[in-house]
């Protein structure tokens, strides 16, 4: 069976960003299993494995228009330390900031100083170009529940 909407598939990946550096890779024997056309993934990855089967490799390049967007300065802002809660930051760590109108969203700490955090609301890998080295580990039709759900279950039923 070949990769196409409705597809439940299985796939070993290396991402890896300029300089060879690794970003993420699946574990031996622990593919990613994601619902094909359903954006379960990113869109320059999900376009480039369309058509491909079980036991095919390929190495797609994606850039930031199809990966996780450009890196806007916009999304960057210095807030009083006084607006978080008590504890220990440190530069790079993930936290959930609340927005004026309620939404959460999630920022990474990119600079401090003593009164203030710089807080990046952009996706670490925004503006990057990414490499992935792909091999198709399995290909099958979609379960009525999974193409309801919009993901693929694991072995023996539904995992949330």
């Amino acid at each position: 069976m070949q990769i196409g909407k409705k597809a439940a598939v299985a796939i070993d990946y290396k991402l890896t960003i300029e300089g060879g550096i690794v970003v993420d890779a699946s574990e031996k024997g622990q593919p990613l299993w994601y619902l094909h056309g359903a954006s379960n993934i990113i869109p320059g990855l999900e376009k480039a494995l369309d058509g491909l089967k079980a036991g095919d490799k390929k190495t797609v390049v994606v850039g930031p228009a199809e990966g996780y967007g450009t890196r806007e300065e916009a999304r960057v802002h210095t807030v009083p330390k006084t607006k978080f809660p008590p504890g220990n930051y440190s530069v790079g760590d993930h936290v959930t900031a609340t927005a004026p109108d309620g939404n959460e969203m999630d920022a990474r700490i990119s600079a401090m100083d003593g009164k203030s955090y710089t807080l990046d609301f952009n996706h670490e890998l925004a503006g990057k170009t990414l490499t992935f080295d792909i091999a198709v580990v399995e290909v099958r039709a979609a379960t009525k529940d999974e193409m309801t759900h919009g993901h693929v279950h694991g072995p023996g039923g539904h995992h949330h």
